[in-house]
């Protein structure tokens, strides 16, 4: 069997059932099965579904400078799987601040039919915390962009965006960013777990912006080499 056969049937559906661990276990956790939640369970959820989401960003993002300092092309077939399970924590740490910590889902099961959809002065609450509450206002502008990258991960989209498809695909290290200083802000009193993210997004960044250096001579050269 040779890399690319391995990779497509054996490392990818391992990855895949890896990836959906911590959801498992959330899961559990959420029903009391694999362990307890705290006096908190809410903002613990949510808070592990959001750490999930950026460790599988860094991850995301490791798989090039991994791919080019170790010679195994094949991890690039890794990527986009990865992208997208790191959309799907981030999405799931927003929906259980929607729903869970703003309070919709008690007020459909309290209010009956009556509640749904939500009143107008639900939304202008959840609106006024995304727009007042600056770690809220830049945790959602990272889910933005990342649902603009999932949306057009897939190779038509690849295709109709032609150029523009790399111009958008290269905001995940905004997006990345965002993330780390939404959770820097977040976190109130140990900053520890958000200093390390933010020292692996460092070297992340400058590993890219020193390759872009590298290559910038050679790229100049043969833009300025005669027909």
């Amino acid at each position: 069997m040779d890399t690319l056969t391995q990779v497509r049937f054996v490392w990818k559906p391992l990855v895949f059932f890896a990836s959906l661990l911590p959801f498992t276990f959330i899961v559990g956790d959420l029903y009391g099965i694999t362990g307890a939640l705290g006096a908190n369970p809410i903002e613990e959820i949510q808070d592990r579904f959001g750490v999930w989401g950026l460790r599988f960003l860094l991850i995301t993002l490791a798989i090039t400078p991994l791919r080019v300092l170790s010679g195994w092309n094949w991890l690039i077939r890794f990527r986009r799987m990865l992208g997208l399970f790191t959309f799907f924590y981030v999405f799931m740490h927003f929906l259980v601040w929607l729903l869970l910590d703003r309070g919709l889902v008690n007020q459909w099961l309290g209010g009956g039919a009556a509640a749904f959809p939500p009143q107008p002065s639900v939304w202008g609450l959840i609106v006024e915390d995304i727009v007042e509450r600056p770690f809220i206002t830049i945790g959602f502008a990272a889910l933005l962009l990342l649902t603009a990258l999932a949306v057009t991960s897939t190779t038509g989209m690849r295709r109709r965006l032609g150029r523009r498809w790399q111009l958008l695909h290269n905001t995940v290290y905004a997006a990345a960013i965002l993330g780390v200083w939404h959770y820097w802000w977040q976190v109130k009193l140990d900053v520890t777990d958000p200093l390390v993210y933010a020292a692996l997004l460092a070297i992340l960044l400058a590993w890219r912006a020193w390759r872009r250096w590298v290559n910038a001579p050679a790229s100049a050269t043969v833009a300025g080499s005669p027909n």
